[in-house]
């Protein structure tokens, strides 16, 4: 799955919340469905979508499930997001080159 689809996972604030949550600690459903307004229910399937993402994977302890955050769902944004800003900072320092290169020719100009 490509980043910009997992960020767009990330547009449903009820998914934002159980990721910021997870983001804590690792956490039950019963555990991440307690903090929030939404029954386990829609809770578990809040989880099935950020999994399906890459964004959480689980690991069962008896009859519960407790979801973590993936650190390789979480890589994958932040390259994205790296990779993005570093296009920023490329282009802002051609821009800031180029004015200075023009400034100096326009100042060796003048007798």
């Amino acid at each position: 799955m490509y980043a910009t689809e997992r960020i767009a996972t990330l547009g449903d604030p009820t998914r934002r919340a159980i990721f910021e949550i997870l983001a804590e600690r690792p956490a039950s459903v019963a555990a991440i469905a307690q903090r929030l307004p939404v029954t386990r229910p829609a809770v578990s399937q809040h989880l099935r979508v950020l999994k399906d993402a890459g964004l959480v994977t689980h690991r069962t302890e008896g009859t519960r499930h407790v979801y973590k955050l993936d650190p390789t769902g979480l890589a994958s944004i932040r390259d994205y997001f790296d990779s993005f800003w570093q296009k920023a900072l490329n282009s802002f320092k051609a821009v800031a080159e180029q004015s200075s290169t023009e400034q100096d020719k326009s100042t060796r100009r003048k007798p």
